[in-house]
């Protein structure tokens, strides 16, 4: 079954569901919108790999290659700038292989269709990730309520280890 999106577009309802936990935590989103890409023109240079996957289905799983795995290399991108490049490669660094490339894998739905739109939706939210101006924490005083109750804690532990000990 799938439903409408926030663009219009129809996704699956486990995206859906990560998309809403996604923003609801991240309230509200200020991107840097003079740097970053045009994700339509980022979607022709993916290039996709199919196998099988493992998990439930039966002789259906053993038959068809359901997973799918998407690459994009982010130094060999034309729509790219070298800036953008570089930002990409600073932020993504934990994720790309050592040849600089992204991949993104899926195998959770039954059919190929259902784990590529999983994978490009992936993609999409990991590039607008990247480009997500995070809020500065602000430092927080540690109520009085809080400190009076720790050193209840430490004097009530004490006097319990007290009455454990043995007087020779």
């Amino acid at each position: 079954m799938l439903f409408l999106s926030f663009e219009g577009q129809y996704i699956l309802p486990k995206i859906k569901f990560i998309r809403e936990n996604l923003i609801r935590r991240t309230e509200p989103r200020t991107y840097l919108c003079s740097m970053k890409p045009d994700l339509h023109l980022l979607e022709t240079e993916i290039s996709f790999k199919t196998s099988r996957s493992g998990g439930a289905g039966g002789q259906h799983v053993n038959k068809v290659s359901t997973k799918v795995e998407l690459d994009f290399n982010i130094s060999e991108s034309k729509s790219l700038t070298d800036e953008q490049k570089e930002f990409l490669r600073e932020k993504l660094a934990l994720k790309l292989t050592n040849d600089g490339i992204l991949q993104i894998i899926s195998q959770s739905e039954r059919s190929q269709l259902g784990n590529k739109k999983i994978v490009i939706e992936k993609f999409h939210e990991l590039i607008n990730a990247c480009y997500v101006i995070r809020k500065k924490r602000k430092a927080t005083k540690v109520p009085n309520a809080v400190k009076k109750k720790r050193l209840l804690n430490k004097k009530f532990k004490s006097e319990l280890k007290k009455l454990r000990r043995k007087d020779f």
